[in-house]
């Protein structure tokens, strides 16, 4: 048996789709037009790739884009002083500070500083709270994508048995509420548990997010189970060049499960997408109009 690609880009590309959708129906019947603000501090190359990404498909989806760059060297107080201006924005109904942000600069004090009505990344603790006590909330970018991709494969998570390896404040921890919300049995496991591999072929449901490359092996995986592998691992190769790969070594994965995430072409796709997702859903209820169908 060979498993099935979960293929990302065109799962995301449907969802841009419906977005775009939503978008030109709140422009033509509220006069709303859902405005995302993207900061970046420093000069990071990746980041510089991603918010490229952001800007362009923000615009493609037919809301606003407003872009912040900042110097790596730039004072905690001049970032809190641009975020307080984008709070008081009516134009602006998302606001994501790319990160890591450089030394120097606290993170947490950051991201405490956005309207929590704004935190379109889903981390502002009023946020990460509401999830946790099953509220609805806006929910980071990565986890909801991971969801959407599971449903493409099952209509219906409820009952399912599921194991999140990894427990980061950005995937893994969120990951687990998301899932528990959809009645999923779940277990979380990181680098300290024990019989990790056999806690894994328990699992209807895998999910990789813990950053090491290739770590679920074949024999890891129930046969049938479907596999979403968070994972980005830069792997160099002779030429200088550097090749990307998963936490799941999908050769050995496509022999047993059932439907897996290739990387890249998986979960990276739903990242921006489920981005916009959060800003047309943040502009409707900044808005009080009802939630949008996305």
């Amino acid at each position: 048996m060979t498993a099935s690609v979960i293929d990302g880009k065109v799962i995301a590309a449907d969802l841009r789709a419906r977005v775009a959708d939503e978008v030109a129906r709140v422009k033509r019947d509220h006069g709303l037009t859902p405005g995302l603000a993207v900061v970046l501090v420093g000069n990071d190359p990746a980041s510089e790739v991603y918010v490229r990404n952001k800007h362009k498909q923000t615009q493609a989806a037919g809301m606003a884009s407003f872009e912040h760059v900042l110097p790596a060297g730039v004072a905690q107080a001049d970032l809190l002083a641009l975020v307080a201006r984008l709070n008081a924005d009516p134009a602006v109904h998302g606001i994501l500070v790319q990160l890591p942000l450089p030394k120097g600069l606290d993170t947490e004090t950051i991201i405490a500083a956005i309207d929590p009505a704004k935190d379109v990344d889903g981390l502002h603790p009023h946020n990460v709270g509401r999830l946790a006590g099953g509220l609805p909330a806006l929910s980071p970018c990565t986890p909801l994508g991971c969801i959407i991709l599971t449903k493409s494969v099952h209509s219906s998570l409820e009952g399912m048995d599921a194991i999140v390896i990894g427990r980061s404040n950005l995937v893994g921890r969120p990951l687990v509420q998301l899932l528990l919300n959809e009645n999923v049995t779940v277990t979380i496991a990181h680098s300290r548990s024990r019989n990790l591999s056999e806690l894994c072929r328990r699992a209807d449901l895998v999910y990789a997010a813990v950053g090491k490359a290739e770590m679920v092996r074949g024999d890891w995986i129930k046969p049938g189970a479907t596999v979403i592998d968070v994972g980005i691992n830069r792997i160099p190769l002779a030429d200088g060049k550097a090749r990307l790969i998963g936490d799941v070594a999908f050769d050995e994965a496509m022999e047993i499960a059932g439907a897996v995430t290739p990387v890249p072409g998986g979960v990276g796709q739903m990242t921006v997408a489920c981005l916009l997702v959060n800003t047309l859903r943040a502009a409707c209820a900044i808005k009080g109009l009802s939630a949008p169908a996305v």
